[in-house]
């Protein structure tokens, strides 16, 4: 007599919750462990095995209750990514590589978005504390006061990334702001550029890159150097309607962007005038996004190596995590970044 379990032919009549471990066991012709062990530790079973596992998953609507298993074993395998948005595709190459290595060693990502704004994270953090992640990532370091000191109380493993400071909660992995900044403003000095233009998103990490492009111009003797700022997140349209700003006052040699989509909305607006570009006005990026080589002209920028970002966060924390407990060393690594040379400036 075949014992192995039958799905229901309805869905009103059980649901996936009421499907058990020993359910799918029955159907695989697999122990209640070897289950178990398929869905956390794929890695750890026979190909054919894994694939008949897997079958009766699906075949059942099986759902594994996550949360039983984090009551179990004191850990969730969740990590929280706090961004400022996902409207640019600048974080896309650090988001990709991070969840691709945590999930390596079965840990998934959930994404929560701040919209630049400190009171959003103090919230989400509460929220995902309560939650029980096994780490939090944050983007970059300017936090309330109320966030940072709930997470310095806290044994969650955390990573800072997009950012330097002199003062971490915990782990730091990115580069300085003010940095970019100078040596941008050097870079176009030393091509001849005097007449500036500064054009921001007002978020606060490109705004210290823009503050610190003017501080160092005026190091230099370059004073009166206009700055324009226009909502976060930066879009293609902010970027025209702040090239328009720009024309209505005396036309600079150069407009350095705080990102390359602002500058590409340069690059359209000027385009649509019958502008020339670097003829009449020379247009500085941030980020080398994956469209800077291919616009026109291609546009002349500061590369950051955001897979590098992601790869080594993950790979603090996967280290971290192993160890069980908290590390008396403060890990801050600086990524530097590059400044690229096209067309545009």
């Amino acid at each position: 007599m075949d014992e192995r379990y039958t799905p229901p032919a309805s869905r009103s009549n059980q649901t996936n919750e009421s499907v058990t471990l020993e359910d799918v066991a029955r159907l695989a012709g697999v122990t209640a462990m070897t289950v178990s062990r398929t869905l956390k530790r794929p890695e750890l079973v026979r190909e054919e095995t894994r694939q008949r596992v897997l079958d009766a998953v699906r075949a059942t609507g099986y759902v594994p209750n996550m949360l039983a298993g984090a009551l179990a074993t004191n850990k969730s395998h969740l990590v929280a990514l706090l961004l400022p948005t996902i409207a640019t595709s600048i974080f896309t190459d650090m988001v990709q590589a991070m969840m691709s290595t945590l999930a390596a060693s079965g840990y998934q990502t959930l994404l929560g978005l701040t919209d630049y704004l400190r009171e959003r994270e103090e919230q989400l953090v509460e929220t995902l504390l309560g939650r029980r992640p096994d780490a939090i990532v944050l983007t970059g370091t300017d936090h309330s006061q109320v966030t940072r000191e709930r997470l310095l109380k806290t044994n969650v493993p955390i990573v800072e990334i997009w950012d330097l400071t002199d003062d971490p909660i915990d782990m730091l992995i990115g580069f300085s702001h003010e940095a970019v900044g100078s040596a941008v403003a050097r870079h176009l000095l030393e091509k001849d550029y005097r007449r500036f233009a500064v054009l921001s998103a007002d978020d606060p990490r490109g705004l210290r890159r823009s503050r610190s492009v003017i501080e160092e111009l005026k190091r230099h003797g370059v004073d009166d150097v206009p700055m324009h700022v226009l909502p976060a997140p930066a879009t293609l349209q902010t970027g025209r309607e702040g090239f328009v700003r720009i024309l209505e006052g005396e036309l600079p040699d150069v407009i350095v962007c705080s990102t390359d989509t602002l500058a590409q909305g340069i690059l359209a607006e000027a385009a649509k005038r019958g502008m020339r570009i670097p003829q009449d006005v020379a247009v500085m990026g941030f980020g080398d996004l994956s469209t800077a080589a291919h616009v026109h002209p291609a546009l002349s920028t500061v590369r950051i190596d955001g897979a590098a970002i992601g790869r080594l966060a993950a790979d603090a924390l996967l280290r971290r995590l192993e160890q069980k407990q908290a590390s008396t060393t403060v890990l801050r690594l600086d990524t530097g970044f590059q400044i690229i040379d096209r067309e545009s400036a």
